[in-house]
């Protein structure tokens, strides 16, 4: 995630075009928000699992970064507000993961997350969806977050990256907080299985990371009208990098 960073900076000088990324974990990895307390997370439990944990350079809540595919789209802002950003790369992801599940859609309320965060039950990002997250059925399919970056000449770059759920291993997430109230950790655990879903369960077979990368170019290409070129620099030489 800390290359999204440096991809942001890039283009922030002229560097690179606009990018969009895909990338998987290995190991699975614990990532807290930017400014999320690292006591929220029980690291000797993440250690009997062999998990990693790393700070994004995003805010957010924590994720599991399990089965799934992680996008990145390292962007111009152009004027546009959080929320433009937001609706504007959903729009595309909606685009393109509907032709895997054609109830893809995205959340159009937007909750008090000031208020929200007050409660431990909000630890994981996946406890509640922000407006223009993308969702199947109203279960959050999506967890994304956003950054900026400013030049000396007033450009400004957005970083936005997020988690598409291909399995239900993100729940695991749960026995993962550092939580003393069992009753606030079955909370939790009844509130993934409420309002979260993922692909694999959504549709009722195995959906790839592969076949998902697919329709997220499809997507991109459908409702922004960009196309995608090749660069010297390949993505898969970053894939394994643990910060």
């Amino acid at each position: 995630m800390w290359y999204d960073v440096e991809l942001a900076q890039k283009l922030l000088h002229g560097h690179i075009p606009q990018t969009v990324r895909v990338y998987g974990w290995k190991p699975w990895t614990v990532s807290l928000g930017y400014n999320q307390s690292e006591k929220d997370i029980d690291r000797t439990k993440c250690n009997e699992y062999g998990f990693d944990v790393v700070r994004r350079p995003t805010g957010g809540r924590a994720i599991l970064h399990a089965n799934e595919l992680t996008y990145s789209v390292v962007m111009f802002a152009d004027g546009k507000g959080i929320t433009e950003i937001y609706s504007l790369i959903s729009r595309a992801l909606v685009a393109g993961l509907s032709t895997i599940c054609p109830t893809v859609s995205y959340e159009t309320s937007q909750p008090n997350f000031r208020q929200l965060y007050r409660k431990q039950e909000s630890l994981p990002c996946f406890s509640s969806s922000a407006r223009y997250e993308v969702q199947i059925g109203g279960k959050k399919l999506v967890g994304s977050a956003q950054r900026r970056f400013s030049g000396p000449e007033g450009n400004e770059v957005v970083l936005q990256h997020g988690s598409i759920l291909l399995g239900p291993e993100h729940t695991l997430l749960s026995e993962l907080l550092r939580i003393d109230d069992e009753a606030v950790r079955k909370a939790i655990q009844s509130d993934f299985e409420q309002k979260t879903t993922d692909f694999s369960t959504a549709t009722g077979r195995i959906i790839t990371f592969d076949e998902v990368v697919v329709a997220i170019k499809e997507g991109f290409e459908k409702a922004l009208n960009v196309h995608f070129v090749s660069t010297s620099e390949s993505i898969y030489e970053h894939t394994n990098v643990r910060v």
